[in-house]
């Protein structure tokens, strides 16, 4: 998923309406019931709750962006300044010390809920504040996965958070591109700092980088993903307003954008890639191996060693190899299963036909999704989904496909992007897993359900972590079966394959920054335990590179709520109802694995009395 590229820190804010909606009770009625001392602990956790959010907006003002709060659209923020972090921290370290002083015995229980994520989430941040993360950190500002070159494109793109439909929009526009020129000097200021430090990018990633800016760079101002706005105004805008408009944008683009782009792009093939490590893994790094320690622990919400994922990894690796082979069978191949894998990667059933081909598919599987989905969960988006194809500027180092979020209040649809770069590498049996993952009830019912829901708090609606985030779309892939997908035996070997990256995640990425495997080590093991084409595997591997840490939340977040549900299905026997327990697993935000755990035992020992 690409919703969350920004390395903008979500300090976790709630607002005061809404602590009360997980149990269906208003505030003002639960008060009216309570004693005096879980009325006053209660509203002091509000007012918390709601200054320390307000306070977030303001030095976030892109978080506020995407929630459709436009009061600070004209900004884009800092996020790499010493001033930032400084009051990052403070804000942060203010917001603990007020909650310490709210007696948590006298809350009620959803406001308990509240307090212990927001007591988990700020103090994780804060850990990333420390000085023994930030700096690991902060000198390298951009990578070709999670740099805002990757990012702010998009955002300007009209097709993205930031709206086009007034002058104001437009002249917000200009006044973050201005920020964003301003970002990109810094950050080469970042990256010498880390050269003098000796903590440094390798070069893979930096290569990756210069090739990024020079894609962007070759599309000149008018063609550049940043000037499309221009190409097709709101006909509410004036002439003499679009004239000038288009004037100020181009002047943006072609004298601040690209030569701030020209810079860090010289300054990285003449600078920084001589001095950029050979080694991809962090355990080639200064610090690394504390920081990919925290990585673990911060993308799982578990306090797992990277041992113990790795072992993991092998574990999975094994099991769907035993039901790769129970398919293989199925279809009559005589070979090995890497035979089959080479089968299935080159023979030309399985290639697209064309690129409109492969998005038509697309469209089939989701019209057949829509058709069941509403039989397992009780409650649907608002939020439109669209399917489009990753844009060309980004789409050789993409993912095979990823979701963008939709705005809250539904004016802009969700986006599932699929990627169709190097098309003979795709592959059409992939194509029902990936949809359930990335669209349809994955990420886009997961965001989607949580925005909309304007009764949770703020951070339930707009917060989380990733092992909750991607293990419930990857939960989700495996409902297959409900849905009526993967009823060709190659589809379902499709959804395997899938599900053998996500296992084969936790022992690549663990290999790569812990025990210092290469790139093309790596490459080769997901290639001989799967049937990813060549292409995929290489994106795949380059993507763990940059983010370490982030693709171990899949595996991690779906097995616990895979054991959940198993837990409640034998707990309740004929009182499980499927539709509930989604219910209980998405309606109250993306919580931590432990939280997550509490509230279903909670709820299983409920429905048993």
């Amino acid at each position: 998923m690409r919703g969350n590229i920004l390395r903008y820190r979500l300090f976790v804010a709630v607002s005061a309406a809404a602590l009360a909606a997980c149990t269906g009770i208003s505030p003002a009625a639960a008060q009216n019931a309570a004693p005096a001392a879980t009325q006053q602990a209660a509203s002091a956790l509000h007012a918390l709750f709601k200054e320390s959010d307000e306070d977030n907006l303001r030095r976030n003002p892109i978080n506020a962006l995407f929630r459709g709060d436009m009061r600070y659209a004209d900004q884009l923020g800092d996020n790499i300044s010493d001033a930032y972090f400084d009051a990052e921290r403070a804000a942060g370290e203010k917001d603990l010390a007020a909650l310490r002083r709210i007696n948590r015995a006298a809350l009620s229980e959803t406001d308990q809920l509240a307090y212990d994520i927001f007591q988990w989430q700020t103090g994780l941040a804060l850990r990333s504040l420390s000085p023994a993360i930030l700096p690991l950190n902060v000198v390298r500002p951009i990578d070709h996965f999670t740099g805002l070159q990757t990012f702010y494109p998009d955002l300007a793109s009209g097709q993205s958070a930031a709206p086009f439909k007034t002058v104001k929009d437009y002249q917000d526009s200009i006044s973050r591109h201005h920020r964003y020129a301003w970002y990109i000097d810094q950050s080469i200021e970042r990256f010498r700092q880390g050269m003098k430090a000796g903590i440094v990018q390798p070069k893979l990633v930096v290569r990756n980088v210069i090739d990024q800016l020079d894609l962007q760079l070759a599309q000149g101002v008018e063609g550049s993903t940043m000037y499309a706005p221009l190409k097709a105004f709101p006909a509410e805008i004036p002439a003499a307003d679009q004239a000038r408009l288009r004037t100020e944008t181009a002047a943006a683009i072609r004298d601040e954008i690209r030569p701030a782009y020209q810079r860090l792009r010289d300054f990285l093939a003449k600078e920084y890639l001589p001095a950029a490590r050979e080694g991809v893994g962090l355990v080639h790094m200064k610090g690394g191996p504390a920081l990919y320690s925290f990585l673990i622990e911060q993308n799982t919400t578990l306090p797992l060693s990277a041992d113990d994922v790795h072992q993991l990894g092998l574990s999975e690796v094994a099991r769907v190899h035993r039901e790769m082979e129970g398919v293989k069978n199925q279809t009559g191949f005589k070979g090995n299963l890497q035979a089959y894998f080479e089968f299935l990667r080159t023979d030309a059933r399985f290639r697209p036909a064309s690129k409109e081909a492969l998005r038509d598919e697309y469209y089939a599987i989701g019209k057949r999704v829509d058709a069941r989905v509403g039989g397992i969960f009780s409650t649907l988006p608002k939020t439109r989904l669209e399917i489009r194809p990753v844009p060309e500027y980004r789409e050789k180092t993409d993912a095979a496909g990823s979701y963008f979020p939709g705005a809250p209040d539904g004016s802009r649809p969700g986006v599932f992007y699929y990627n169709s770069y190097d098309l003979p590498s795709r592959s059409t049996w992939g194509q029902e897993t990936l949809y359930l993952h990335e669209g349809a009830p994955g990420h886009h019912f997961q965001i989607s359900l949580a925005q909309e829901n304007e009764a949770l708090p703020n951070f339930m609606r707009f917060g989380g972590n990733t092992a909750y985030v991607e293990g419930w779309a990857l939960y989700a892939e495996t409902l297959w079966d409900e849905l009526g997908m993967e009823t060709d035996p190659y589809q379902r070997f499709g959804g395997l394959n899938d599900e053998m990256l996500r296992a084969m995640r936790l022992v690549v990425d663990s290999g790569i920054h812990a025990k210092g495997w290469t790139r093309d080590q790596a490459i080769k093991y997901m290639l001989d335990n799967s049937s990813m084409g060549k292409t995929d595997a290489t994106s795949e591997v380059e993507r763990y590179i940059a983010m370490p840490g982030q693709a171990l939340a899949y595996k991690i977040g779906q097995l616990k709520i895979l054991e959940l549900r198993a837990k409640a299905e034998k707990a309740l026997g004929a009182k499980f109802d499927l539709k509930e327990f989604h219910a209980q697993v998405l309606m109250t935000g993306a919580l931590p694995m432990n939280i997550l755990e509490q509230k279903l035992n909670r709820w299983i020992a409920s429905k048993r009395r």
